[in-house]
């Protein structure tokens, strides 16, 4: 999980712009689920699986213009 999460983080910003495409962008669905897991935080736990059910259709392209902007995902940053 944490071998996940480190490998995402150290992906150049192309790579990141090219996992926010639509259907691979489930890869930032699992990388917030993962987040939340390790963080054993309950709240973003479920937020994370929100996204993954709801945010799926437009989502993508919220996480695309946020990776653009600041370099990482649209999601709580500690």
């Amino acid at each position: 999980m944490a071998d996940f999460i480190k490998w995402i983080d150290g992906r150049s910003k192309l790579v990141k712009i090219l996992f926010c495409l639509p259907v691979i962008d489930i890869i930032w669905g699992v990388y917030r689920l993962l987040l939340a897991i390790k963080d054993k935080n309950w709240a973003r736990l479920v937020l994370a699986i929100i996204w993954i059910v709801i945010a799926g259709y437009l989502g993508w392209l919220l996480d695309l213009v946020c990776i653009i902007l600041t370099g990482h995902i649209f999601w709580f940053r500690d």
